[in-house]
């Protein structure tokens, strides 16, 4: 009986952490209709910067705390991994493809995420969220090929760089702040590559430009919401799941991507749309179902307490 309550228990567990984890990339879907529709274009780097500093500056009042030590070096580089370079490249991205599209292509950071965690992490993907990130790949695949969709090759290029970046920055973000708070290590990234960003927007495009009400209006949800909030939920989610779960989660940004952009956008959507992101959907569910039975397996035999998720029981 209290191996079922424990094993109960830690699903419970499990599943808050992906529901938190899955507000990020429900975030960041929205997040292309925004930028194509509300954000002025033609100016990538104030846009990249604007929408990270403040959010950066926020998080910051609520932590209190500058970097310590290596943590100032460390804030540099994820915060030019995750957010620099990072946004400057989905803005131009969500400007050049359809919301859907521009989505969809970052699906494949579900694999990269795995590569690199067995390299960085030394967590070896597991069977059942490898077949999940595989279907994934397929439904992608599907999806970004739809005749009806308008395919920008430099857009497809720039996101599968962004994308590279992003994921070793994750990876890396993994790594290194075990045992820090979330909020501290979210905040320093954001105001780190914010403070890179506004610089080279000064020097690339001259003064910010004028933003009316649609635009601020924009600029707040996209700062507050779709990188403030979903980074605090996406690094969490980070720190108490494997990596390949964590992945697989974020499948759910080029499906949010295609429904917004074809509900409120007008942009088309058939069969094969449709069945791509069924594959999506469903490989999403296949790799968090089955990983979560592995890992409840795992944590009842490996030492007889209720391990925590995320920790040395986790298989991925």
């Amino acid at each position: 009986m209290e191996d079922i309550l424990n094993s109960a228990g830690h699903r419970l567990r499990t599943l808050g952490w992906v529901a938190l984890t899955a507000i990020a990339p429900i975030a960041w879907g929205s997040n292309y209709y925004v930028t194509k529709e509300f954000l002025p274009d033609g100016s990538a780097l104030w846009g990249a910067a604007i929408r990270a500093l403040p959010a950066g500056l926020v998080l910051l009042g609520l932590a209190r705390k500058l970097p310590q030590g290596s943590w100032w070096w460390k804030s540099a580089v994820l915060g030019v991994l995750n957010i620099g370079a990072f946004f400057a490249l989905i803005y131009v991205v969500a400007q050049l493809l359809p919301s859907g599209v521009a989505a969809t292509t970052m699906a494949i950071s579900a694999g990269v995420l795995m590569l690199f965690a067995w390299l960085l992490l030394g967590e070896r993907p597991a069977r059942w969220p490898l077949v999940g990130a595989l279907l994934g790949f397929v439904g992608v695949g599907i999806m970004v090929f739809d005749a009806q969709a308008g395919i920008d090759i430099l857009g497809i290029v720039l996101s599968l760089v962004a994308m590279v970046l992003s994921s070793a920055g994750f990876i890396l973000t993994k790594r290194w702040s075990e045992g820090m708070p979330i909020i501290r290590v979210t905040a320093w990234q954001l105001v780190a590559g914010g403070a890179v960003l506004v610089p080279c927007a000064l020097f690339v495009h001259g003064a910010p430009p004028a933003l009316d009400l649609q635009a601020m209006t924009g600029f707040g949800y996209v700062s507050l919401i779709a990188t403030a909030a979903a980074y605090l939920a996406w690094f969490t989610g980070l720190r108490h799941l494997p990596a390949s779960s964590v992945g697989l989660i974020g499948l759910l940004n080029p499906v949010t991507g295609v429904l917004l952009g074809t509900l409120l956008a007008a942009e088309s959507l058939g069969l094969q749309s449709l069945i791509g992101m069924g594959l999506v959907l469903g490989g999403v569910l296949l790799g968090l179902a089955k990983g979560s039975r592995r890992r409840s397996a795992s944590a009842r035999e490996a030492s007889g307490r209720d391990a925590p998720a995320g920790e040395s029981v986790e298989t991925g």
